[in-house]
């Protein structure tokens, strides 16, 4: 079982953690160049959230686009930087935020490696429109020369017994053994109600989310940077595989929820859904609840 670590409250290289209580700016402003290995983060998606004021969305984008500018500063050359957002919505139009913020990121000199599809279940349900179950994850580089790693994070084959049927590989295994590539489509549960980590956050992302940029785009010892940190999820990723981290969240009562999940997970106590467990399936639990009850009048009156 692991101790109580440090938490420094403002960012010095010696930290292994920080969380900086105030404006992501300040804490950036305090780090030095080509610093980070990773930044991920979700940023607020000008929605009116008690953490965010909704602003006019050229101001939102001019202030998005300062805090990208000093990430980029402080990203290691072979670093990444990882962008998780929704859609803006405004008198019942949808922005998708990853496409405005683009050409932010591209004037700033970084290359775009994936636009990951983070598909989810739950969510709001809208009368005019489909309901959203998806956002993305922005992945831009700064160079051509960075970091990434696949084997930490594959899934397992569809076909594991899969063989080629022809040329000089035919009839040996064509899988890799350690798993497929997870391709550029998530499925994870987001984090609602009954999920096992929420908290009072309204818009927290799983550990799990994090844990496979961690994984595949850093390496034990490496830091990590959320610059909008939330309750501490990307910190929480960051630690429970020997990375550093550090992170900035402008309300006390979050940043304090951050700091009692982060020393959770330092000690191995912190409930967290399991990597790779599979979506659930309530027809496979034999629920009631997935038997329509219009289509068994008698049931509902108690007849059986």
């Amino acid at each position: 079982m692991g101790t109580m670590k440090r938490i420094g409250s403002t960012y010095s290289p010696a930290n292994e953690i920080t969380v900086f209580e105030g404006s992501c700016l300040d804490l950036l402003a305090s780090m030095p160049d080509e610093s980070m290995q990773l930044i991920v983060t979700s940023p607020p998606y000008n929605l009116g959230k008690e953490y965010e004021k909704r602003l006019h969305l050229d101001d939102y984008l001019a202030q998005q686009r300062e805090v990208i500018r000093e990430c980029v500063r402080v990203l290691r050359p072979e670093g990444s930087l990882c962008w998780q957002v929704g859609n803006y919505v405004e008198k019942g139009a949808i922005i998708p935020l990853d496409t405005i913020l683009y050409p932010i990121f591209t004037d700033l000199g970084l290359k775009m490696r994936n636009r990951i599809i983070w598909h989810f279940g739950h969510g709001l349900h809208c009368t005019n429109r489909f309901s959203g179950r998806y956002e993305t994850i922005a992945w831009f580089t700064k160079t051509d020369r960075y970091h990434f790693d696949v084997d930490p994070v594959r899934v397992p084959q569809k076909y594991p017994g899969k063989r080629h049927f022809k040329g000089p590989k035919a009839g040996k295994f064509s899988c890799n053994p350690l798993g497929k590539n997870p391709g550029d489509v998530w499925a994870i549960p987001n984090v609602k109600s009954n999920h096992v980590e929420k908290t009072d956050h309204p818009c927290q992302f799983p550990v799990e989310l994090v844990e496979r940029l961690v994984l595949s785009m850093t390496r034990p010892g490496d830091s990590v940077l959320d610059p909008f940190l939330g309750v501490g999820t990307t910190i929480v990723a960051a630690v429970r595989n020997g990375r550093h981290a550090h992170g900035a969240e402008i309300l006390p009562k979050y940043a304090d929820i951050a700091k009692d999940r982060i020393q959770a997970a330092l000690r191995g106590m912190l409930p967290v859904r399991p990597r790779g467990k599979p979506v659930f399936d309530p027809q496979d639990a034999g629920r009631a609840l997935t038997t329509a009850p219009w289509l068994f009048p008698d049931r509902q009156a108690g007849i059986r």
